[in-house]
């Protein structure tokens, strides 16, 4: 868990709120497991789709330890893409984003055109290319296709 410091300088409230508004989606779109297992493209996962540290293939987690580590990973997530984007987000738009980089990894998403319109204050600029990352593994895959379009609603309701 980050330290107290990194979570009042990342303005935390707002960003539990941003986590606490995303996770049903996040649930939804990555699905619930306390089994690890291979995302689709072969990465270990568990929870609503934790993967990285702690995440030890063939193991089975408590709901208690899924649940904290989905909410961990999706703070950490939120507290990540913070310098990517303007001060003063909209709730949903905040969301939105931090699903996307829960998705795509934080290091992808500051990277991105969609984090330099967001930066720039094209916000709707940047909420329509959610919409170009359905890919993994080169293909194109209709759970991305739903994600994305969940996400780029979710990112525009609060414009």
């Amino acid at each position: 868990m980050p330290s107290p410091a990194t979570l009042a300088k990342a303005g935390i409230a707002s960003l539990f709120a941003a986590v606490v508004l995303v996770t049903p989606s996040v649930i939804d779109h990555e699905g619930w497991r306390t089994k690890t297992y291979a995302d689709p493209v072969g990465i270990p996962t568990v929870g609503a789709g934790v993967t990285g540290k702690g995440v030890v293939p063939g193991r089975t987690y408590s709901q208690q330890e899924a649940e904290d580590m989905t909410a961990r990973a999706l703070l950490e997530h939120a507290i990540a893409i913070r310098p990517c984007l303007p001060e003063d987000l909209p709730q949903e738009t905040r969301a939105a984003f931090v699903s996307f980089a829960y998705n795509i990894g934080s290091t992808k998403f500051c990277a991105s055109t969609l984090a330099r319109k967001a930066k720039a204050g094209d916000l709707r600029g940047a909420c329509d290319e959610l919409t170009r990352w359905v890919y993994a593994g080169g293909r194109k895959l209709p759970g991305l296709v739903k994600r994305r379009a969940d996400e780029r609603a979710l990112c525009l309701r609060g414009l």
